[in-house]
């Protein structure tokens, strides 16, 4: 992706969907200086009001938990090396204690040139912290009839199994790309599992790999209005 807002897809109000109901925030990350920028939505799921601290890569080192840090420091080493984008699945701390579980999907960010000047994507805090009435809603938005067809049950498995989430977290993480890109879900699901087939074997790349994926694959969809 292009250096600029990771959630920007045109101007104008959206109507309501999932990412009212998952707490999702921005990030970018400079490689040269390891200047950080995140959204105030990241800001509070750690803990911090809006502009209250700097985000650097000590403080968010410092907020992961402890048996995920290490892992967190060597996705961060790796994607400074590569010059690729920084994607994980870990758990953090907010200021609180509060343990959150989050994924980070994220491309690489890319200057008019095509030259890499770091990584930008999202944070989609998976913790269970909607209340009831949000709840309601929520199940509402998931009728039996989309969450039956094959297409969207086989990509929900190849996101549990990619981002370990449970099924409900990976129909709503598609349900999100779905809003945020304007395509009917069926159509996102199908060509998601259409172009997995591309991917390569497993290997320490395949989840940067499939982050890639999932963020611009409506690009290869026929315009459709979302679900």
């Amino acid at each position: 992706m292009q250096a600029g807002d990771p959630s920007a897809n045109g101007d104008g109000a959206r109507s309501r969907g999932p990412s009212e109901y998952l707490n999702i925030g921005t990030f970018r990350f400079w490689f040269g200086g390891q200047r950080w920028e995140w959204s105030d939505e990241v800001a509070r799921m750690h803990g911090y009001e809006p502009n209250d601290v700097e985000p650097t890569t000590q403080l968010l080192l410092s907020h992961k938990h402890p048996d995920d840090r290490a892992h967190v420091q060597e996705l961060l080493d790796y994607a400074l090396q590569s010059e690729g984008s920084f994607s994980s699945r870990h758990r953090f701390l907010d200021t609180a204690g509060t343990v959150h579980d989050a994924i980070v999907v994220a491309d690489r960010m890319l200057d008019e040139s095509g030259a890499v000047l770091g990584t930008e994507g999202y944070y989609i805090d998976l913790t269970d912290t909607l209340d009831e009435t949000r709840q309601e809603v929520l199940d509402e938005a998931l009728p039996d009839l989309v969450e039956s067809r094959a297409a969207i049950e086989q990509a929900k498995g190849v996101l549990m199994s990619v981002y370990r989430v449970s099924a409900q977290q990976a129909f709503r993480v598609l349900q999100w790309r779905s809003q945020e890109t304007n395509v009917k879900l069926r159509a996102l699901a199908k060509q998601l599992l259409d172009e997995m087939a591309n991917l390569p074997a497993p290997s320490t790349a395949v989840q940067s790999q499939f982050d890639h994926l999932l963020l611009t694959v409506h690009e290869r969809i026929s315009s459709e209005p979302a679900d």
